[in-house]
């Protein structure tokens, strides 16, 4: 998407799953997190981003779409937008054949590049990775592995999954808030700690992202894990960074339960602390992956804000999360 608008994860593009008695074969508790991170994920193929509205654009000529996966260019797989650019230098002005994903499904089309200021162009902007900004819910100290976001990321707005071959997670210091309200939706607006990469990105799922963490990445006691049938309304914490580096924990209050939500929207929460308020205006994009604790145990993350009062928002129960997280050994 431009920004995930109901997801609170806050990247630059924009299901539940019922625990089955695998859980039990799960850990028993974790390190909830709380940390605001910069996410850079590799798209699998190159991605149309824009197509040129201004003079003659061939890939639009030739059937292309925003949005649309460029994964050969006459045979050859693509893994970045330069290698892309090189082989439409190296066509000539010729027809190049480009196979493409959209809506899943799998196209080609003959594309005639343009020459233009002494070069040769398709007329399109492409890009082959996605960076932002999101909260880790939890470190497992027992495989080195982690949990964020507690969604996936898409290719756009309401659009699928991001197919993605890899990526890096980096430390993020939060350097400005820009408040929610009603109708929009705000956003944590954060700065990249230079050389601190903490960890890589392996699987982005409708559940979240994971992957491996470097040494000593976080610290902390690890809590017990609510399984649903121990998550109550009532009174809880979220964990959440921010300002600066800081996790703090801030008072919400779970409203409704709804175990089997086939959208992830488990948990319906209110923020209820004024210091978070006075901060941010309730939930924003950036804290999508927040870790839930009631009663000393970690119980879910954050996910969404509900776009008319963003005091209010969703989050997904820990289980599932795990569920999903069982593609990162």
């Amino acid at each position: 998407m431009r920004r995930w608008i109901r997801g609170t994860g806050s990247f630059f593009v924009a299901i539940w799953l019922l625990l089955t008695p695998v859980w039990a074969a799960g850990p028993e508790a974790l390190v909830p997190v709380g940390d605001s991170v910069s996410l850079e994920l590799q798209t699998d193929g190159v991605y149309v981003q824009q197509l040129d509205t201004l003079g003659d654009s061939p890939a639009r000529e030739g059937g292309l779409r925003i949005g649309d996966r460029i994964v050969r260019c006459d045979g050859t797989a693509l893994d970045s937008a330069q290698a892309l650019t090189g082989l439409v230098q190296a066509s000539g002005g010729k027809g190049m054949i480009l196979e493409i994903i959209r809506n899943g499904k799998q196209m080609s089309f003959t594309v005639y590049p343009k020459a233009e200021d002494g070069a040769w162009k398709l007329g399109l902007y492409a890009r082959d990775r996605i960076c932002g900004v999101g909260t880790v819910t939890y470190f497992d100290p027992a495989t080195g592995t982690y949990g964020a976001l507690g969604h996936g990321v898409h290719c756009e707005e309401g659009g699928s999954l991001l197919p993605i071959r890899g990526g890096r997670m980096a430390e993020a210091s939060i350097a400005t808030v820009i408040p929610g309200k009603a109708g929009a939706p705000g956003e944590l607006c954060a700065d990249s700690v230079p050389s601190t990469v903490l960890g890589t990105v392996e699987a982005n799922t409708e559940q979240g992202i994971f992957g491996h963490v470097s040494e000593d990445a976080w610290q902390g006691d690890a809590l017990p894990l609510a399984v649903g049938s121990e998550v109550q309304t009532g009174a809880a914490e979220i964990w959440s960074n921010v300002a600066g580096t800081v996790t703090e924990h801030y008072t919400v209050t779970i409203e409704k339960l709804s175990p089997t939500a086939p959208n992830d929207r488990n948990i319906q929460l209110k923020v209820t602390d004024p210091r978070l308020l006075n901060a941010t205006g309730g939930i924003v994009q950036g804290m999508s992956g927040s870790p839930i604790v009631q009663n000393g145990k970690l119980v879910g993350a954050v996910t969404h804000v509900l776009i008319q009062d963003p005091e209010q928002g969703y989050g997904i129960l820990i289980e599932n999360m795990l569920d999903a997280s069982a593609q990162v050994q």
